[in-house]
């Protein structure tokens, strides 16, 4: 489902809500959240530690910025996962190190959210042997979407060349240097639903990754937020 689709079907996504302007404004087409094309929308959840990998979001704002022409949001929008506003983001991001467990209402709007044509980064911060996020995050997909519903991506999957091109899943420095559970994950997983990724869920990191002073970007021989640029571009064209 593409970008315009999903847009057209928030009306019943998010039936009986009242809606404030920018979301009245997606409900008809038009451009959302302060007439930007895009803004960060974090997920809050009521388990685990959600407010991870805090100065991640700036760095991925600024690089849509400074690649692409999308009118983009420079602030980062927190929103609880049982709130209705979550289901009008473009894009949502939810991460932690801990268990997760969502509520009756968490788990509602996930899936309705995903299945209705929303998009959501998962990203493991605590990819140790047996990690509890791993672990419990894993269990809530498979109560939600159906134990097989967890799929490994192809290294040719389009989310590889949707801006810049990639043959993989890039390493991160915490795979590399042995942290964690000394293993290089070179693969994502997804779940697909009519043909179209709407969770791709990540073992390896990146949050903590991208998750520096974007002063420091200077110092790095790549820029290596740039596949971060690539999972948001997949996510508004797709």
């Amino acid at each position: 489902m593409t970008r315009a689709g999903f847009l057209k079907l928030l009306g019943g996504a998010i039936a009986g809500a009242a809606l404030p302007g920018p979301l009245a404004a997606l409900r008809a087409g038009g451009p959302g959240m302060g007439g930007y094309d895009f803004w960060f929308t974090r997920l809050k959840y009521n388990s685990g530690d959600w407010d991870v990998d805090q100065r991640m979001p700036a760095n991925l704002i600024t690089s849509l910025i400074d690649y692409t022409s999308l009118r983009v949001d420079p602030k980062e929008h927190v929103v609880d996962l049982a709130d209705p506003r979550m289901l009008a983001a473009p894009f949502c991001y939810l991460a932690g190190h801990k268990a997760v467990e969502f509520s009756d209402a968490e788990r509602r709007n996930f899936e309705r959210y995903v299945r209705n044509g929303g998009f959501v980064f998962v990203d493991d911060c605590n990819h140790d042997i047996d990690g509890l996020f791993a672990k419990s995050f894993e269990s809530q997909m498979g109560r939600i979407f159906g134990g097989d519903a967890l799929k490994k991506l192809p290294n040719t999957h389009p989310l590889y060349s949707s801006f810049f091109t990639f043959d993989g899943p890039p390493a991160t420095s915490f795979e590399l240097n042995g942290w964690g559970d000394d293993l290089i994950h070179d693969y994502l997983k997804g779940i697909t639903i009519n043909g179209r990724l709407g969770l791709l869920y990540s073992n390896k990191d990146y949050g903590c990754e991208w998750d520096y002073d974007w002063r420091n970007k200077r110092f790095l021989a790549e820029d290596n937020t740039r596949f971060g640029v690539n999972i948001i571009m997949y996510a508004l064209s797709n």
